[in-house]
């Protein structure tokens, strides 16, 4: 049997502004991948739409951050080693995730819990990576590609922990999350502390009804929080000596993931 914790609320992506200089040279950048050719700035700039001061701006910005390369001879662009690159990056991340899921598959099985692994984006959202359940239980399914607010569950205890934001800061962004079960600001900013103190946190049906999550962080190599790894169950079934057995136990596998991916 699955339990979805899906909700409107979790569901929705960011709202904000629209970049357009970043909107262009996203369009270039994918038109160039796309094309899998060298083009002229004019062909560019035809091809999307675009303003030509614009489209050659853009363009030698790509070229001075090597994302693309310019030809002087033949005056044409292509992408770049500096693409390439990032690329290739994202590429290692994704398998390094792949190395992780049996780390996550046998502690859900040790433990009997769904096991989550989040990641940071930017400062405002985390989004669910990887997700493992405990074979033979009751499972807690979690769709991958699901944004929450950076703040938001046991994650978001540690997160605002590393953060050292200030009481009113802190305050302003708690008030702009959808608690489904109350919580007053007084009790989270206590448990922001706790988690401070202990390196995991918990969240008890405030995330979601009926559900319990204990996190623990997984830092870079500079020491920032860059995922958050939780385990999911489902309230009442753990007393307070075995959430603290479990929260000690998730920090160590957290340990072990911040190693892999990093």
């Amino acid at each position: 049997m699955a339990i979805n914790t899906h909700s409107e609320e979790r569901a929705e992506l960011a709202t904000g502004v629209i970049v357009k200089p970043v909107v262009n040279a996203i369009r270039i950048l994918r038109f160039l991948t796309t094309s899998g050719s060298p083009e002229r700035a004019a062909d560019i700039a035809r091809e999307l739409a675009l303003n030509p001061s614009t489209c050659f701006n853009t363009l030698r910005t790509l070229v001075a951050e090597e994302m693309l390369d310019f030809d002087p001879l033949s005056k044409t662009y292509s992408t770049g080693l500096g693409l390439a690159k990032l690329v290739e990056h994202l590429v290692t991340q994704g398998q390094r995730l792949e190395v992780v899921r049996p780390l996550m598959q046998e502690f859900a099985a040790a433990h009997h819990v769904t096991v989550t692994l989040w990641r940071r984006m930017g400062n405002e959202r985390i989004v669910l990576v990887s997700s493992e359940t405990s074979p033979g239980d009751l499972r807690i399914d979690m769709a991958i590609g699901q944004r929450l607010p950076m703040l938001m569950g046991a994650s978001g205890r540690l997160f605002a922990a590393h953060l050292e934001l200030d009481e009113a800061r802190l305050r302003a962004a708690f008030d702009k999350i959808r608690w489904p079960r109350p919580l007053r600001f007084e009790e989270y900013r206590q448990q922001v502390a706790d988690a401070r103190i202990k390196g995991w946190a918990v969240d008890d049906g405030y995330f979601s009804p009926g559900i319990l999550a204990v996190a623990a962080p997984v830092a870079d190599r500079s020491g920032a929080i860059a995922y958050a790894v939780s385990a999911v169950t489902f309230r009442g079934q753990h007393g307070s000596d075995e959430i603290d057995k479990l929260g000690a136990a998730l920090r160590k596998a957290a340990g072990k993931i911040g190693n892999i991916l990093f």
